[in-house]
């Protein structure tokens, strides 16, 4: 053993050949931390210091290779001038490059996950051997960043312009085939055998069997493109890489600048380039706002390991209920592997959540997700049902029948007597509350709520909420469900709304007095969308359902009168009362019809400002700051009411729910951390403006006291 450290051994395989082993100590996956760093450069120093050595090995004892630079240091990092910045970059791609040109072959042997900073060390090495059941990949652009340490000079030199575009602007994961297919790995091998394969490669080079270093040449000179062939390639993908990042995520666009300007040099001058355009990401206001939402999507998971470790996990599931959101659940649970009964009353309800699970299959087969047997196997885990006979041997149930208290109390305590003593039994409801549901059940600790989000293949979120009986043990299933099913939990206490719909009702709130005061939803729409969001509350309106939307605004309304009743009606009212429901009837603030690809197209209908007469003000023109406070204050208020009423346990979880649940601007942080930014104080006094508007604009006083004394969300003082 040559040297031992915390992350990293380097120690002698056989006569000639070294291996260093990053093999982090107490830590689940090895991660390019500062410590790290420090070892891997004494490592390099002692091959560069030790007679005899002819060839070496970068391999990892964990089952993953190397995860990324350790995300937890970026605040740190970042918080340094622009000029440390560069030259701690300068520094670390330095010692890359000393790995790039030590005098002897390199591989590294990728037996697992190799992203970021982990798969940027693997490019300074000659050769890369990834195992059958790996992947690789440059994530950064999804923090708001790029790849720091040499991956926007190494990649397209070796794997072309085009395929380097597409694999950091995207971010993207690659599996084995694809990642050998555009030239990022040299082979691809079974897990188990990556090491061997990694030591046979290195000798095979030591005997002259392989150009280590034209390959070393190749990575250190300018690409090999003529001016017409760079400009075409870098132009394409401007226009479509642009389009899909949008004005509020610049990371990709100066992926595109720093590999165009640098792709014409030599390393050295091309890592200058990616040090230098590197500062302006780190210093944007958007990535220590994504580096957050990183960090909170963490503790999230956190919280959810601890439920899981405490739930017993659910082998066959049942969802009662056939229709569109009952063949969502039955689908994303037998696609993620578990068994489910799908029970409904009648033969065509069945077929219709049934042919919604096929639907859902059949996008994944066509996008070569999924093969045909994979599908048939998924299929067959659903097992359609107009009886509870096979209810006996469930480890838990998700009723997502119709949002009607009665309707709701009769199914659950039906389909109780059919169910095991210990079986968990959830309610798929958006508003209702799980304490008064829990009334008519037998045993109200095992009952709590699941709550999908829709389309429940889509959405990530699950709010599992606890009521006033719910057991642990009730909450610790649900939870290790839903991470079955590859969605994310937040435990939320029982209230009205719960937690993502009680904060969305009042966003809806400040939607309705708008329209009511005279302004334009088409430019409220455009306004919050130029916001962030990915639609603006009219068309989401549309999409959620105004016929939902109506009926939870009446549950929102009578659990909180101080603020969200409203006197008269309102244009979800209105549109209620003449049954133009949205998407589902065709028909809402805009009008839908099917483009080629069966999706619902939004079209402009200039009858609405007829139909709406009465419930739209006088028009008026609004600037595009007052549509924004008028709609973000109750929202942000309302978070704020939840985490102080302990209906979320704390902020992260806060701020993931709107960020997963109704998509809240990723590149904002989620309404706490926006709060963050502006600063309390400064909020407190936008508000005050419109205090006339009721409840709804009334800050509490614990949010006023904080600002008085400058204090935050999350930590430090603004």
């Amino acid at each position: 053993m040559l040297m031992e450290g915390q992350a990293i051994r380097l120690q002698a395989v056989e006569e000639g050949i070294h291996e260093v082993v990053f093999d982090l100590k107490n830590e689940a996956v090895n991660t390019l931390s500062q410590l790290a760093m420090q070892e891997l450069r004494e490592a390099v120093t002692q091959l560069q210091q030790t007679d005899g050595v002819t060839g070496v090995i970068f391999t990892s004892a964990k089952d993953s290779f190397i995860v990324g630079a350790d995300i937890t240091e970026f605040k740190q990092m970042f918080d340094h001038d622009e000029e440390t910045i560069i030259a701690n970059l300068v520094r670390l791609q330095g010692l890359f490059s000393e790995i790039e040109d030590l005098p002897f072959p390199t591989v590294t042997a990728i037996n697992g996950i190799a992203l970021g900073g982990g798969f940027e060390l693997s490019l300074a090495t000659d050769y890369r051997v990834m195992g059958d059941k790996a992947k690789v990949g440059l994530p950064e652009v999804k923090l708001g960043i790029y790849p720091g340490w040499g991956g926007t000079v190494r990649l397209p030199r070796l794997i072309g312009i085009d395929n380097a575009n597409e694999w950091i602007c995207a971010g993207v994961e690659k599996r084995p085939a694809a990642a050998l297919k555009d030239g990022a790995v040299d082979a691809v091998v079974a897990t188990d055998q990556v090491r061997v394969a990694a030591i046979d490669l290195v000798k095979r080079c030591i005997a002259g069997k392989f150009d280590y270093q034209a390959r070393r040449d190749e990575k250190k000179s300018p690409v090999k493109l003529n001016t017409i062939e760079q400009m075409m390639a870098f132009e394409t993908a401007k226009g479509l890489i642009g389009a899909k990042a949008g004005p509020h995520y610049p990371a990709p666009m100066q992926v595109l600048k720093t590999i165009q300007k640098s792709c014409t040099m030599k390393r050295e001058q091309a890592m200058e380039v990616e040090a230098k355009n590197f500062v302006k990401l780190a210093k944007n206001a958007v990535t220590p706002a994504l580096v957050g939402l990183f960090m909170k999507d963490q503790y999230v998971k956190k919280v959810s390991k601890k439920y899981e470790a405490q739930g017993s996990p659910v082998k066959q599931a049942a969802v009662l209920g056939a229709g569109i959101m009952g063949g969502g659940v039955a689908y994303q649970s037998a696609v993620k592997g578990t068994p489910i009964l799908m029970k409904d009353i009648n033969q065509g309800a069945l077929q219709l959540g049934l042919d919604e699970a096929n639907k859902l299959l059949g996008k994944q087969l066509k996008r070569g997700r999924l093969d045909a047997a994979k599908m048939a196997k998924t299929i067959n885990r659903i097992t359609p049902t107009l009886s509870y006979g096979d209810f006996n041997r469930v480890d838990l149930v998700v009723e997502a029948v119709v949002e009607n208290i009665n309707v709701k109390r009769s199914v659950l305590a039906e389909v109780e007597g059919h169910m095991p003593e210990d079986a968990i039994l959830t309610s798929n409801t958006s508003t209702i509350s799980i304490t008064e549901l829990a009334k008519s059940l037998k045993r109200p600790e095992n009952f709590c709520g699941m709550h999908f989000f829709n389309p429940v293949a889509l959405m990530p979120l699950v709010e599992v909420i606890r009521g006033e009986k719910s057991s642990e043990a009730a909450i610790a299933r649900t939870v290790s469900y839903a991470k079955a099913m590859g969605k994310t939990p937040i435990v939320v206490n029982d209230c009205p709304g719960f937690l993502v719909n009680r904060i969305l009702f009042p966003y809806f709130g400040g939607f309705s007095a708008l329209l009511n005061d005279g302004a334009d939803f088409r430019k409220i729409d455009k306004v919050m969308e130029g916001f962030g969001w990915p639609m603006g509350p009219a068309y989401l309106l549309d999409v959620v359902g105004i016929d939902t939307a109506y009926h939870a605004d009446a549950v929102m309304a009578e659990g909180f009168p101080d603020r969200m009743q409203h006197e008269g009606e309102n244009a979800i009212d209105r549109m209620f009362k003449l049954e133009r429901f949205g998407q589902k009837n065709s028909k809402g603030f805009y009008q839908y019809e099917m483009d080629r690809r069966g999706k619902p197209k939004k079209l402009a209908d200039e009858e609405v400002f007829t139909l709406l007469e009465g419930v739209l003000g006088d028009s008026r023109d609004f600037s595009d700051e007052e549509i924004i406070a008028r709609m973000m204050i109750p929202l942000c208020i309302e978070t704020v009411r939840c985490l102080e009423d302990g209906i979320v346990a704390s902020p992260a979880e806060a701020d993931m729910g709107l960020v997963y649940g109704i998509g809240f601007p990723p590149f904002r942080g989620g309404a706490l951390y926006y709060l963050d930014q502006m600063g309390l104080a400064e909020f407190c006094e936008l508000a005050e403006q419109y205090k006339h508007l009721g409840g709804l604009y009334q800050p509490t006083e614990r949010m006023k006291q904080m600002a008085a004394a400058g204090e935050t969300y999350f930590g430090g003082e603004k």
